[in-house]
């Protein structure tokens, strides 16, 4: 089965979404037809491409003959029977998606594909009633459609492989990379990606530190494009919530899925985020963006004694201090003042003091210790201020923002990366796609700089594990029970990718 270029393509559904994949289409070269069932609503999508297409090649952002767009609006259903294939993109309604392809069988042509751009329902789902359900497929395109480089074509159980592979080979003609998906809660990137806000809002929630604070040491240390708060506002709390839902429901209100109810207060109170005016951050030509809680100077200490094969060794190298070695815990380093330094491994800095009978400051970690630019620590409780102050010179001589934050176990990277690799491992022994598709679709979905599974590999399968069961206990809570992949990966000294 081959759809070519000369292939008529009609896209349903006229919204930011429908319009967009419609300017993929017809950019390539097809003949595109769009249908809405709010009078206007196409043409003004069809209006909207026209103009936006004419704008990139007057910037010289595109090469083509904007007068060459072949786009045409249809009035109803019936003038769509010449259709190769048809792109979904109405409301994330299931009742609504399965009548639409009812009606689409009668009309066009038996071997015409149907593919959903849905981003949360399964295509089985959808496809359950249709007479001929092995030519619907998922082609889950991201916004904006012709930004984002990446498209999950995700095959129901009822897909034929064919049709699949055929809107496999359109996406990639259009110029997009393309993964595979199973038809699971959420698919790759909206399953793998939930632990990256549902951490943030579980230390906002915990008080263990501001939003503002929680998006500068995600983006400084690590390594993420946007920070969770800020995403959030961005996509909008409501989206956003309600995609967490749709998983946490589809996955039998599995914990590690569950939504937060700070965010559901936002949602309850209009505070939706950029299109509000007001979400976690203020917006307008008169707001004044939050500052994060950063510590203040102070100076570093001269020497700082190593424990063991230090895992902070490249950041005291940073600092320039001069570095002793002693017979301390593996793994930490001791301060002048008598406390120590310890990487973060989940455990809470005063568990960490409880055991071994001195003061100790956490340090989390970071994607690159080498170019990270702030770092997070925690104090254990009744830790000196004066240990605290050492401490944070120590790291600002490193040429590092600090963020001092409550004694939260795992800290801001620490949890957020592990539980983002838990999730992809899980997708991956559950057969939702392979390693290197996962990789790729939360590389280029969510603008990670890592892909979870080479995050986790660089950090070693056991670290990760070490962090969960950490994390498990302290909190005594399903949600952060570790994958038996996981598990049995770090026990056999595999590798995750």
């Amino acid at each position: 089965m081959v759809i070519d270029r000369s292939a008529p393509i009609t896209v349903i559904g006229a919204g930011t979404m429908g319009a967009g994949i419609t300017q993929v289409a017809a950019v390539a070269g097809h003949p595109v037809t769009v249908y809405d069932v709010v009078e206007g609503a196409a043409g003004r999508a069809v209006a909207a491409v026209r103009d936006r297409v004419a704008r990139l090649v007057a910037k010289g952002r595109l090469e083509m003959d904007p007068s060459g767009l072949q786009l045409t609006v249809a009035a109803d259903l019936g003038e769509l029977a010449r259709a190769r294939c048809v792109i979904e993109a109405v409301a994330e309604d299931l009742a609504v998606k399965q009548a639409l392809f009812a009606d689409l069988e009668k009309v066009v042509a038996p071997d015409c594909v149907l593919a959903t751009n849905t981003s949360s329902l399964s295509p089985t789902a959808i496809a359950a009633g249709l007479s001929h359900p092995g030519r619907l497929v998922g082609l889950h395109f991201f916004n904006p459609a012709p930004v984002m480089r990446l498209v999950e074509v995700v095959s129901g159980l009822a897909t034929d492989p064919a049709v699949a592979a055929a809107v496999t080979r359109l996406a990639e003609k259009w110029g997009k990379q393309v993964v595979q998906a199973s038809a699971t809660p959420g698919f790759i990137v909206n399953r793998v990606a939930r632990p990256f806000y549902a951490e943030a809002l579980r230390l906002a929630e915990e008080q263990a530190a501001s939003p503002a604070t929680i998006d500068a040491v995600l983006t400084q240390a690590g390594g993420f494009r946007m920070g969770p708060f800020a995403l959030m506002d961005l996509v909008g709390q409501d989206v956003n919530e309600a995609v967490t839902r749709s998983v946490w429901t589809a996955f039998g209100y599995d914990p590690r899925f569950a939504p937060s109810l700070l965010q559901r207060s936002m949602v309850e109170a209009g505070w939706l985020g950029r299109k509000t005016g007001r979400g976690w951050f203020r917006y307008g030509d008169d707001a004044t963006p939050p500052e994060p809680d950063i510590a203040a100077g102070h100076e570093a200490p001269a020497w700082v004694t190593a424990h063991g094969g230090s895992a902070l060794r490249v950041l005291l190298t940073r600092s320039r201090a001069e570095i002793r070695m002693g017979p301390g815990p593996d793994d930490t380093a001791e301060l002048p003042g008598g406390a120590l330094l310890a990487r973060c491994a989940g455990r809470p800095a005063t568990a960490l003091a409880a055991e071994w009978g001195q003061p100790v400051i956490v340090v989390d970690r970071a994607l690159d210790d080498a170019t990270a630019a702030g770092i997070a620590i925690a104090a254990s409780d009744g830790c000196p201020a004066a240990a605290v102050d050492e401490a944070t010179g120590l790291l600002q001589a490193a040429g590092l923002t600090v963020y001092p934050i409550d004694d939260a176990p795992g800290l801001v990277v620490t949890r957020t990366v592990a539980m983002l690799v838990n999730g992809a491992v899980d997708a991956l022994h559950k057969g939702v796609a392979s390693a290197a598709d996962i990789d790729t679709a939360m590389r280029l979905g969510t603008n990670y700089p890592l892909g979870p599974l080479a995050w986790g590999q660089s950090w070693g399968p056991a670290t990760i594990l070490a962090v969960l069961d950490a994390m498990h206990a302290w909190y005594g809570e399903d949600r952060y029970r570790p994958s038996a992949r996981l598990r049995r990966i770090a026990a056999a000294g595999g590798s995750l990718t």
